[in-house]
């Protein structure tokens, strides 16, 4: 799927790369938001790996191994930032191991409605750390990547909504009607 981003992005590039402005180190507040990201990422992973581990359904599989390529490709180029700036990576968990979603108990099996609306505040939230990331962001090259960062959540999050509305999982506030209009009776 192409990013609707992309013409955006670099038309920003080029503005950037053709500043003449001296890099400064990262500020603390700059440094503290790829120390939380990368922990978050890192993080989303895992529950990732968890929905892989308990899920037969194949759309959701597509959908968690979409996901799983987004936090991947996300936390390898935040790492490389982080390694070259001097920004220490946080520690974070393993990786957990392969299992067979039909050997785990039906009790402690997330259910697809689960790992989708988990997927879906996971992917919320790591959006939302990214538009902070960005608007924090004095440098130009950091704040790039939190825009590309932003832009690739919002991409997946376009296709994950219309799963969830497809499956009937996305969860919706009741309506609201202001006083005197119309309203259907249930």
């Amino acid at each position: 799927m192409p990013n609707p981003f992309e013409a955006v992005w670099n038309m920003l590039k080029v503005g950037v790369d053709s500043a003449d402005e001296p890099t400064a180190p990262l500020n603390i507040i700059e440094a503290g938001d790829c120390w939380k990201y990368m922990t978050m990422v890192e993080n989303f992973l895992r529950y990732e790996e968890t929905g892989m581990n308990t899920s037969t359904d194949d759309e959701i599989r597509e959908m968690l191994n979409d996901v799983i390529k987004v936090c991947e490709s996300q936390a390898e180029r935040l790492s490389k930032f982080m390694k070259q700036e001097g920004i220490p990576l946080p520690d974070v968990t393993s990786a957990k191991p392969v299992s067979n979603p039909n050997e785990i108990p039906l009790g402690v099996k997330l259910t697809d409605d689960e790992i989708a609306n988990g997927i879906a505040f996971k992917m919320v939230l790591c959006a939302q750390h990214c538009a902070k990331g960005q608007a924090d962001a004095i440098r130009y090259d950091i704040g790039m990547l939190w825009l590309q960062f932003f832009s690739e959540w919002v991409t997946f999050g376009a296709t994950l909504k219309a799963l969830m509305r497809k499956r009937g999982w996305l969860k919706v506030p009741p309506y609201y009607y202001t006083p005197g209009s119309p309203q259907e009776s249930t």
